[in-house]
């Protein structure tokens, strides 16, 4: 009968049941105290002063080094997102943590919030000038690092900044004309043209170079410094052209490649990469300027096929787009890796610097060719060697304390639709009943590269080292300065 009085299945569940239940008031009673010691020192750190802020001199100098250091990145074409990460973590590196920036196309405002018993102190620095030296950028990066690890105070970072501001190109100008001659004539060899039309480009984009120089020493606006550079690389190809020298077909390549060299220097990348991280102000004012430069560049191609016509030169015939083959491809990458290399040098890349973005438009380049075999479509095709030239600038570029932003320019310049733009020019301008569909898919490759080149830089992001402790978490594609600010500890500051 023992069966009789052994508990239940249901007994032995209210058992524990009761157990469980003691416990956890007994758990509770222990650590009612623990609680109302953590409210007690929350309520006493809540009445606590306000943290204090440096005296206005050192709050002065600091806001003074970060605007100048964001406006070197900002006129060298660093993104609205990154020069406001750089903003901060100077800062905050340097004892401000509170401090609030706004970025847009042509000034930086950064306030520090200094309490509700002082005011606030806002400084404002405009953005006047573009640069393309390149090397300034990575100084300015370089810097930042040695900022953010509390190796250099304030002083001696402004003295620094200025320093960096004022110093001369890393090499003498005629090296950066040689290398934008060069990089046209790489661009011909990527189209098909042989030694002839590699030379008869590379000069051509001299002249082109220096007439552009000239017209900026005399303060023309930049639109009409496009107009001229487009007008005179298209007449200086029609007047070759009616000589005889060279086939119909050729000259075609050379404004292909001038134009190249022309819409390399647009800021598509920077406004592709402003757009997506949320700065619309500072995209929608890069995209127009973008605009503006390319509708001045097709007004010059159309004023010369005008003038050429009128001239009598012979009709140039409506350029081809080159069908890419098995066999071109060694041809494209030798021509990609020259003109990515030679657009890092007329940028003022140093030689490690132009190195990594010569391979990474030889990479960038072979896939482009390798993918218009397929049916993937030139659009699909150029994100997706972008993408391959973002992630492999990401993972690479800072470990050899290079900016990003300088091989994903760089890496993309060889696909940029020359060739495909000047066709749209043509239809647009020469052909009867002009129409605008060859431009949209030239404007349609122009953004995939920009926006593939940013993916890719995100995406390296978990796979790389990155300013020690700033770069810990996803935050976003950067392509120049640190990835996420984080407040400086106290062997930082």
């Amino acid at each position: 009968m023992e069966w009789l009085t052994a508990p239940t299945s249901s007994s032995r569940l209210r058992d524990t049941r009761e157990r469980f239940r003691k416990h956890r008031q007994s758990h509770l009673v222990h650590a009612r105290p623990a609680l109302r010691s953590l409210r007690r020192r929350q309520a006493a750190a809540s009445t606590d002063p306000e943290p204090q802020l440096p005296d206005d001199a050192t709050v002065n100098l600091v806001l003074d080094l970060a605007l100048r250091i964001g406006e070197i990145q900002m006129y060298s074409g660093a993104g609205a997102s990154d020069v406001t990460a750089t903003i901060l973590a100077v800062t905050r590196a340097l004892g401000l943590t509170t401090c609030q920036v706004d970025v847009i196309l042509t000034s930086i405002t950064v306030t520090c919030h200094r309490g509700s018993m002082m005011a606030p102190v806002t400084t404002v620095r405009v953005v006047r000038s573009r640069s393309n030296d390149y090397s300034r950028l990575t100084e300015t990066e370089n810097l930042v690092n040695e900022i953010v690890c509390g190796r250099i105070d304030a002083r001696a970072a402004q003295e620094e900044v200025r320093r960096i501001s004022r110093a001369p190109h890393p090499y003498p100008k005629w090296v950066a004309v040689a290398a934008w001659g060069g990089m046209a004539g790489f661009i011909t060899v990527i189209l098909g043209g042989g030694i002839d039309i590699a030379l008869s480009a590379v000069a051509i984009t001299i002249v082109v170079d220096r007439m552009v120089w000239l017209l900026s020493k005399v303060a023309l606006p930049q639109f009409f410094q496009q107009v001229a550079g487009g007008a005179v690389a298209t007449f200086a190809a029609t007047a070759i052209a009616s000589t005889g020298i060279m086939s119909r077909a050729q000259p075609t390549l050379l404004v292909a490649a001038a134009l190249t060299v022309l819409l390399s220097g647009l800021a598509t990348v920077s406004a592709v990469q402003d757009a997506i991280t949320g700065y619309n102000v500072t995209a929608a004012g890069r995209t127009m300027e973008i605009v503006m430069m390319s509708v001045g560049l097709i007004t010059g191609v159309l004023i010369a096929l005008k003038i050429s016509l009128a001239l009598g030169f012979p009709r140039a015939p409506l350029p081809e787009i080159t069908v890419t083959t098995g066999q071109q491809l060694p041809l494209m990458m030798f021509g990609s890796v020259g003109a990515a290399g030679c657009f890092a040098l007329a940028s003022y890349s140093r030689g490690r610097a132009a190195a990594v973005a010569a391979i990474a438009g030889g990479l960038g380049g072979t896939v482009y060719g390798a993918l218009a075999l397929t049916e993937l479509g030139a659009v699909g095709s150029a994100a997706v060697a972008a993408l391959l030239v973002g992630i492999a600038g990401g993972l690479i570029s800072r470990r050899l304390r290079i900016t990003p932003l300088v091989t994903a320019v760089s890496g993309i310049t060889p696909m940029v639709p020359g060739l495909l733009t000047y066709r749209g020019m043509y239809e647009l301008g020469v052909e009867p009943g002009g129409n605008a569909a060859t431009l949209v898919t030239a404007a349609g490759i122009s953004i995939a590269l920009a926006a593939g080149v940013v993916l890719g830089e995100y995406l390296a992001q978990p796979f790389r080292i990155g300013l020690r402790g700033l770069e810990r978490k996803l935050a976003g594609p950067r392509m120049a300065g640190p990835l996420r600010p984080e407040p400086a500890t106290e062997n930082e500051s």
